[in-house]
């Protein structure tokens, strides 16, 4: 709770203009937004470019956020915006195509074998889904946030995080089927 206090302060600081705070700020959600972009872009070159956009963008617009207990949330949302933004830009531009027969053809990994390396294929296989059901599984799952503040980070409503869930959970499933 101290913590929460502390930060909210950090953001009245920091856009009252005090550079120490805002460093901070950046500070405590670099971290965590930079593991939430390389899950959604997959590579660490593009989500270090994409969260350098992102911390320009909390410095220019920090002053315009009336509600600074939500600042992470903002941030998040930030951070979701540009990655789907450059997710959108590489997709205009990308002749590559992903034949999804090679993957049909594999033979299915014998069950041991397969539930040993598991944890190891999880961040190929979430690759695979789209990028909006990918980000909703990332935040609740892997950042642990629950549905309503995920819907507050994506600016969707509840509804909408719930089905991209069950779209994204659904599509895991069918890729960890072995007789797929």
């Amino acid at each position: 709770m101290e913590s929460a206090k502390q930060e909210i302060r950090r953001v009245l600081r920091a856009q009252a203009g005090d550079r120490q705070a805002l460093d901070e700020l950046l500070q405590l959600v670099q971290e965590p937004l930079y593991r939430y972009i390389v899950s959604l872009v997959g590579t660490h070159a593009l989500a270090e470019d994409i969260l350098q956009e992102v911390f320009i963008l909390i410095y220019r617009k920090l002053r315009w956020l009336r509600e600074p207990e939500l600042f992470r949330p903002w941030t998040y949302r930030i951070a979701t915006r540009e990655a789907f933004r450059h997710l959108k830009r590489e997709r205009k531009w990308s002749d590559q195509t992903i034949d999804d027969s090679v993957l049909e053809e594999m033979p299915a990994p014998s069950r041991e074998v397969f539930e040993l390396e598991l944890v190891e294929q999880l961040p190929q296989l979430v690759e695979r889904v789209s990028p909006a059901s990918r980000a909703v599984i990332v935040l609740h799952y892997l950042h642990e946030m629950p549905l309503g503040e995920v819907a507050d980070v994506l600016g969707v409503a509840l509804g909408t995080v719930k089905s991209r869930l069950a779209y994204g959970l659904d599509c895991l499933r069918k890729q960890l089927k072995p007789d797929n």
